[in-house]
């Protein structure tokens, strides 16, 4: 029997779309036929390549009303919030922007007796596997310069976000891009593995859990593919004695709240100084308690359920188990009635500490632990003291003390007031078991192709 995954819908538990397995010998002969086309698709100019994914981006706005309930159905984000096109927008055109300087020859000598220089060329096929918590902006990350640089991309969406990558697709193939170069692929994890493991790809992009990035480094093993990993995190904020604490603490709960707290560089942990603690948290308290739980197709709903039932139940457990241990909870659990299911109430925890699971694994929901600390070298320590590295959020009115703390933390980018935002300027990307590997900017087009060495003797 043909296998198919399943999109069941937050929002009622309904199947929303189902969609039919690629065999695994389908899956090849797509791969061949897009290793034969990848080689015309490269000989193209890049401002040719990149126009194209700029007319691409372009179709996606122009659906964004249709795009909208359509992800409210499939992953719960209220659509109020209008959906990713501002952000995927931004990430495509500024690679774009960027392509022709970024991949540009590095010129070491060109004189009468040598020619010297570095070429970037593209890895050749590039499988990107993307998430469903923010579907179009990361995917486009990668996708875009992917495309752009002159490789052939294998699109593999997550099954919570089915529809994402047929739409993705089909506006690149709309735009210009042949069809072997481009394809969205709905795949089994165990197809997946082979194709790895049989060397399929040249380079694998995958953005998800650890365990699935452990698996994927797996089925790579032995074979020099590429890899670009993901795989979330635990990010801390620090709230300095000079912080504005007004907007400290409005930044900090949109950080922790927004998307159901479903975001891996969200704000799952706050450091606040001793003396203005009582203060700070007060003011998130005020702010949380006044999300509107709900269906995320009405335009009221401020927070929407998470993806899955399962995701909202890890959260419960991580909460009711820290508060079993000490913590105590501060939103009032009568204010969200409607807490059940995939539906799941904000919640803010004091009187936490680091051996409590709320602190330390990653929650991916909208709960967040708030703990007082002495100074600057406490709060790096406490910072410091998780397996994971993505992002971390300082807020203070002193810019050479934020830069200061962010070299003690270990981490892939240091914000100073604001949080949860990707800066397609800058290469996103973490250290410990957030994986490794970088996107976005220059360094992702490194990522995307790889240096070919031109030493020319003339003559």
């Amino acid at each position: 029997m043909t296998e198919s995954l399943k999109c069941i819908s937050p929002v009622d538990g309904s199947v929303f779309a189902e969609r039919r397995l690629m065999l695994l010998d389908e899956a090849v002969d797509a791969v061949a036929l897009a290793r034969a086309a990848q080689p015309a698709w490269a000989a193209r100019r890049i401002a040719e390549r990149a126009e194209i994914v700029r007319k691409a981006v372009a179709l996606i706005g122009e659906a964004n009303d249709e795009i909208v309930p359509e992800l409210a159905w499939q992953m719960g984000r209220p659509v109020r919030y209008g959906g990713e096109f501002g952000g995927f927008q931004e990430r495509a055109l500024y690679m774009a922007d960027i392509a022709e300087a970024a991949l540009a020859d590095i010129e070491i000598e060109q004189t009468a007796t040598f020619a010297r220089y570095v070429r970037r060329l593209p890895q050749g096929l590039v499988l990107v596997v993307a998430p469903w918590n923010y579907p179009y902006m990361t995917a486009i990350n990668t996708v875009a310069p992917a495309l752009i640089a002159g490789n052939a991309v294998m699109l593999k969406h997550a099954s919570q976000t089915p529809l994402v990558g047929e739409r993705i697709v089909n506006a690149l193939r709309e735009a210009g891009v042949p069809d072997d170069i481009v394809r969205n692929v709905f795949l089994g994890h165990d197809t997946t593995s082979k194709l790895i493991a049989a060397g399929a790809f040249d380079f694998v992009n995958f953005t998800g859990s650890v365990g699935g990035g452990k698996a994927i480094e797996r089925a790579a093993a032995g074979t020099f593919t590429g890899l670009g990993l993901e795989l979330g995190g635990k990010d801390p904020g620090y709230v300095m004695e000079d912080a504005d604490l007004e907007v400290a603490a409005d930044g900090l709960m949109d950080g922790a709240m927004f998307n159901s707290g479903q975001c891996c560089c969200g704000i799952e942990r706050i450091y606040v100084a001793d003396s203005v603690y009582e203060p700070f948290v007060d003011r998130c308290v005020e702010i949380v308690s006044k999300a509107k739980l709900g269906n995320p197709l009405h335009p009221e709903t401020t927070m929407g359920p998470m993806a899955q039932t399962r995701f909202a139940d890890l959260v419960r457990a991580q909460t009711e188990e820290a508060v079993a241990a000490g913590a105590t909870p501060l939103i009032d659990r009568a204010l969200f009635p409607n807490d059940d299911g995939a539906y799941l109430m904000p919640q803010i925890l004091v009187d936490v500490d680091h051996s409590m699971r709320v602190m330390r694994e990653e929650s991916f929901g909208p709960v967040v632990g708030i703990m007082r600390v002495r100074d600057d070298a406490d709060a790096i320590e406490k910072m410091n003291d998780s397996e994971f590295g993505l992002t971390a959020s300082l807020w203070t009115r002193d810019a050479a003390r934020a830069a200061r703390v962010g070299d003690g933390i270990e981490t892939g980018t240091v914000f100073m007031n604001r949080c949860d935002y990707l800066d397609p300027a800058l290469c996103w990307t973490g250290c410990k078991n957030t994986g490794r590997g970088v996107g976005l900017s220059v360094l992702g087009y490194h990522a995307l192709t790889r240096p070919k060495s031109y030493h020319l003797k003339k003559g």
